[in-house]
């Protein structure tokens, strides 16, 4: 299913525009630079994102539940994977595996001119279907599937952004990878850390990031 590419919309989210510029100098000062990213998450407003009884820390940096035992990442971390598959560079084609309730989606919209999105849990599909028909996103497809398996229909990619945790990169993922593509994926179980995977014409060049926390990677569809 096509959606799109988000435009403003009136009412939505001007009543937090004054908190989402607060998380935007949090977010600065946290270290994030490319001022691409920063107004995609400026323009995207996190608390329709969220149940309403969460919505009052939707700008807080934190990660929040959005059921089935999954997560809304923190401001930070979407910002930090955002920046660092951008590289200051235009992307044509990203796949995201692991859409949960759309946000890092929508920002993905944002920078990218085609955005193909995976979740497994059929219940997240339709809720990030509705959050970004309200953000009027066309440029975005998403589908219910297992998300380890990518996309190979599509690939190449010039970005592929995982989140969850895997225990290892999955070799379909490099697989889809366009040549100068980047990978940007948690890895670990107890311990995890997010990793930049660049793929070369002769190679795969592997960059350990930071810790993360994120929920597993979980192959099949529920």
């Amino acid at each position: 299913m096509v959606l799109g590419k988000p435009s403003t919309k009136s009412g939505i989210g001007m009543t937090s525009l004054r908190t989402r510029e607060r998380m935007l100098t949090r977010l600065r000062e946290q270290g994030i630079k490319d001022e691409v990213t920063l107004s995609a998450i400026g323009e995207i407003p996190r608390h329709i994102f969220v149940d309403e009884a969460l919505s009052i820390r939707a700008y807080e940096d934190v990660s929040l539940p959005i059921g089935f035992g999954q997560t809304i990442s923190q401001p930070y971390i979407v910002a930090r994977m955002t920046e660092i598959l951008r590289n200051g560079k235009d992307l044509n084609k990203v796949l995201e595996i692991g859409t949960g309730c759309g946000y890092q989606t929508a920002i993905l919209s944002r920078i990218a001119n085609e955005v193909l999105s995976l979740e497994r849990i059929r219940p997240l599909v339709m809720k990030a279907r509705s959050h970004l028909r309200t953000l009027k996103c066309t440029n975005v497809k998403l589908d219910h599937a297992d998300g380890s398996e990518g996309l190979a229909a599509y690939a190449p990619f010039d970005g592929i952004i995982v989140t969850a945790a895997a225990s290892h990169v999955p070799q379909e993922l490099l697989s889809q990878l366009a040549i100068g593509g980047r990978l940007v994926i948690p890895i670990g179980t107890s311990s995890q850390t997010l990793y930049l995977i660049e793929r070369t014409a002769n190679e795969f060049k592997q960059t350990k990031l930071e810790a993360v926390k994120f929920v597993p990677l979980l192959g099949g569809v529920s």
